[in-house]
């Protein structure tokens, strides 16, 4: 393989990436695999010296010669049998993604020890298995996930191997950003600000691993687009359909599955309703697999709620029509800028969960029955998740905005807050 070429992204220390590694050589062995010099040659460790404190200050500002992330080495730190261990521990818990891993366990710790572990990756894999660990839980699940639905379909060993790859390295770009904006509070608690530093880490990854690794190119754009979706709603370049590689698709699927599951008390049902209630944001042939092991385990009934959930349907009906009425209002004043872009964007989100909602036959409140009443809740349940999420994008579409403008906007956005608290 060709050796990647010298970064002007990584040519200063990123303070996230570097607080985490030195986080971790307090329980690992962190060194200089060689001298570290800055840009006019000055010498600013020596190899084989442990990172310290030391090393911060003197790597503040400082323009170096060779990527930090090239220069040092874990000598203890994550590796196949570290994979395998936390592969074993996946497997063996009593989750919703069992109907999945179960049937593929002894695959995928057959191919999981052969997972090329570069340097670079092995390094920041160690930092974020001793500073950040649920990032690294998340990994182990995205690898497993993603080996799972490649075995499923049928993939030979290579396959089977790149699908674990991306899935452990997906989201090693989130080691540059702040830890208090990570994606398990996205949909929580983070402001826009915070949300936009947030979208960038599939873009970062992509450069780490093109700039500093010998990773494949299949696997470098895989983790460049798992947060994509295929009718260009996703980020951070909104592709869409073929513009989406099939290792990224893939990926995509897996990450949402995951994210769905990071509220807790969800089953796999509620994972299969979220990938399906919006039409054409995801590969089918991936979420066919979801759904097929979601139907192997019986959902959560939700029959003694259904008065409740028949009167919310009504509720969120009317809020829905109220909202298009406010976005087509909007666009009739509004001339072409960022105000308009943004609500487009809201007007066309929010014309797809109407059709997605459609689509499932069970809009009507008065056709929910009791057997259909728990897909029905999960449905309305990703629906108002939906709602906080298309305020978000309509605010990262619209940029900044003329006072008056974003005056406008912040309506807009209040209205569906409103909406997605239910």
């Amino acid at each position: 393989m060709v050796a990647p070429a010298r970064s002007a992204e990584f040519a200063t220390a990123n303070p996230h990436a570097l607080a985490s590694i030195l986080e971790a050589s307090q329980t690992r062995s962190i060194i200089a695999a060689s001298d570290i010099f800055d840009n006019q040659g000055i010498k600013l460790w020596a190899r084989d010296q442990p990172v310290s404190q030391a090393l911060q200050r003197k790597l503040l500002d400082r323009q170096l010669r060779q990527p930090l992330e090239s220069c040092l080495m874990a000598e203890d730190g994550v590796t196949s049998l570290t994979l395998v261990r936390s592969l074993e521990e996946q497997l063996a818990q009593d989750g919703p993604l069992q109907a999945l891993l179960t049937p593929c366990a002894a695959r995928l710790l057959l191919e999981a020890p052969y997972l090329p572990l570069h340097s670079v990756a092995q390094l920041l894999l160690t930092a974020g298995h001793a500073a950040r660990p649920a990032a690294f839980t998340h990994a182990v699940q995205a690898m497993a996930l993603n080996g799972a639905l490649m075995v499923a379909h049928g993939g030979r060993s290579a396959e089977i191997r790149l699908a674990m790859l991306c899935g452990l390295l997906h989201d090693l770009g989130e080691m540059y950003i702040d830890p208090r904006y990570g994606e398990a509070d996205a949909d929580l608690s983070l402001d826009l600000k915070s949300y936009q530093q947030l979208v960038v880490h599939p873009h970062v990854g992509q450069l780490l691993l093109a700039q500093l690794t010998d990773y494949p190119q299949a696997v470098i754009r895989a983790v460049a687009e798992h947060h994509e979706r295929l009718d260009g709603s996703g980020y951070p370049h909104c592709l869409q359909q073929d513009q989406v590689s099939p290792l990224g698709r893939m990926m995509a699927v897996t990450e949402a599955t995951l994210g769905v599951l990071r509220a807790g008390n969800v089953d796999l049902a509620r994972v299969s309703v979220a990938l399906r209630v919006v039409p054409g944001e995801y590969d089918l042939d991936w979420v066919g697999q979801i759904s097929k092991a979601a139907r192997s385990r019986p959902a959560q009934s939700a029959a003694p709620r259904l008065v409740q959930i028949q009167a919310r349907l009504s509720q969120l009906d009317d809020a829905l029509a109220q909202a298009d009425a406010a976005v087509a209002a909007l666009l009739a004043d509004t001339q072409a800028g960022g105000l308009r872009s943004a609500v487009q964007l809201a007007g066309h989100l929010l014309g797809r969960l109407r059709a997605g909602w459609s689509d499932s036959g069970l809009w009507s409140p008065h056709s929910v029955s009791e057997n259909d009443a728990a897909e029905v809740e999960a449905i309305e349940d990703e629906l108002l998740f939906r709602m906080r999420s298309i305020e978000r994008a309509a605010q990262l579409r619209a940029g900044e905005l003329p006072y008056s403008d974003a005056l406008r906007l912040q309506q807009l956005c209040q209205q569906l807050s409103v909406m997605s608290q239910g």
